[in-house]
């Protein structure tokens, strides 16, 4: 989804990962569109577990409505076989803010997480954090 004034995203599956790169502000349209597509994909990956590697760009932070709405988001996931998420923020004035913001989320829907300053190193431990689940 792209449109920059109200945040963008793109999804994509690579193997037992859903890759997300998210960048600037999402509003009330975006996240219903995120919550929409992220469905599609989660129903082809329902059945094994399977992690997320979110990758945020940019000074977009959330609004509470928009943060209860990822919250949901991120419940769905979880109800269909995600066990981690590896998160990445890059190139934001406020990433303290949205560091807090995600651990906010992610701690209340008891998912294992984790932040990194790289995709590489955030893939490899979602790699083996998945593969010893699936043991």
């Amino acid at each position: 989804m792209q449109n920059l004034t109200h945040g963008s995203y793109s999804i994509e599956q690579e193997n037992n990962i859903l890759l997300v790169d998210a960048q600037g502000p999402f509003n009330e349209i975006t996240a219903k569109q995120y919550h929409q597509d992220i469905e599609s994909y989660t129903q082809k990956m329902s059945g094994s577990a399977w992690g997320s590697l979110v990758l945020y760009r940019g000074n977009g932070v959330f609004t509470p409505d928009i943060e209860q709405s990822l919250t949901d988001t991120t419940h769905y996931r979880i109800e269909n076989g995600m066990v981690a998420i590896a998160a990445v923020i890059n190139d934001s004035a406020y990433a303290d803010i949205l560091q807090m913001q995600l651990q906010r989320i992610y701690q209340s829907c008891q998912i294992q997480f984790h932040f990194f300053s790289d995709s590489n190193n955030a893939k490899i431990w979602l790699d083996c954090f998945i593969n010893e689940h699936n043991q």
